[in-house]
């Protein structure tokens, strides 16, 4: 053997720190907590409703007394923030989306009855008009524009609804321009000035939605694709600039979605504004891993688990993942 340089292998050997358990833990970078999940559910119509999504195994549409159940699962379980979708009776839906305002749909009505029974628990809305509109867009058309403006101020008047109901945060998902100004104005001059503000500010045109789009019922109903409010997936200075411009409308926090094909941004957007910043971990993500699970191609468990490790790594404060609760349980022990 050589003699020991500074420095250099052998004076210098990394498996050292990597031997033992107790090692890895002590120098680990990076942990993940049961603080750092947000919970996605399902809100349907009916009771005692417990429906399986067929394209995302594990996952379930609750009626709202069963949505009562995950919350409790989710208290006792330490997971901070629930956030209700609803599956919207196609019925119910319209070009304009006015369902979305209804102070009894589906959401709402979750809302306050969460509340009334876990008033500790948090609670994220979905603002957007996809779930309520017969053409599965997230804001209003004419012909085949999204209007941009006309859809403001039906996206304020949502977002007031749902804190009227009890929601601690509201999260547009809409992506049109000047909406979180519009949003945090609307909910001050209704007195509602705690309410926080999640912005998907940097929310890509991905093709990783589709499971997502069954559960909430805009699959069968989106007319053409939304690429003309989304972002573009090759872009990168240009979620920087979304960011920006959510931040400076108000945005207490900023999320990107997807998560795990879009690490690079996670990382780009909390070196450059240090704000509280999530990524959502989409439906085709959590497909993805249970679709190679259940065939015996994966380890479902460590690959879950490293999959959330990795937005805590790339810098996320936390994530939203439909593996909240199996998560939760496997890091509680």
């Amino acid at each position: 053997m050589s003699e020991l340089q500074p420095g250099r292998f052998p004076a210098i050997r990394m498996r050292r720190n990597r031997r033992t358990d107790w090692s890895r833990r002590l120098v680990r970078e990076s942990t993940l907590s049961t603080d750092d999940l947000i919970w996605p559910i399902f809100i349907v119509d009916g009771n005692n409703v417990r429906q399986g999504v067929e394209a995302m195994p594990g996952v379930e549409r609750l009626s709202v007394d069963q949505a009562l159940r995950a919350a409790e699962e989710a208290c006792e379980l330490g997971i901070p923030c629930i956030a209700p979708f609803p599956y919207t009776d196609p019925a119910l839906k319209n070009a304009q989306g006015t369902q979305a305002l209804n102070p009894e749909n589906l959401i709402c009505s979750a809302v306050r009855k969460i509340k009334a029974e876990f008033p500790d628990l948090g609670i994220m809305t979905d603002v957007a008009l996809d779930p309520y509109t017969d053409h599965g867009h997230d804001g209003l058309l004419d012909g085949d524009t999204i209007l941009n403006d006309e859809t403001l101020d039906v996206l304020c008047a949502q977002a007031v609804v749902q804190a009227e109901a009890g929601c601690d945060v509201v999260a547009p998902s809409d992506m049109m321009d000047g909406r979180i100004g519009a949003i945090r104005s609307a909910l001050d001059g209704a007195g509602h000035k705690d309410v926080q503000i999640m912005a998907y500010a940097a929310k890509y045109a991905s093709a990783f939605y589709g499971p997502f789009r069954d559960a909430v019922g805009s699959k069968s109903a989106l007319r053409g694709d939304k690429r003309s409010y989304q972002m573009d997936p090759g872009n990168s200075d240009e979620a920087l600039r979304e960011v920006a411009l959510d931040l400076d409308e108000g945005a207490d926090m900023v999320m990107v979605k997807p998560g795990m094909p879009y690490l690079d941004i996670c990382r780009r957007v909390k070196d450059a504004f240090g704000a509280p910043t999530f990524a959502y971990q989409v439906s085709g993500e959590y497909s993805m891993i249970q679709a190679a699970a259940r065939n015996g191609w994966l380890d479902l468990d460590r690959c879950m688990l490293e999959s959330l490790a990795a937005f805590k790594r790339a810098g996320c404060n936390g994530v939203l993942s439909y593996f909240a609760p199996l998560a939760a349980r496997k890091i509680r022990g």
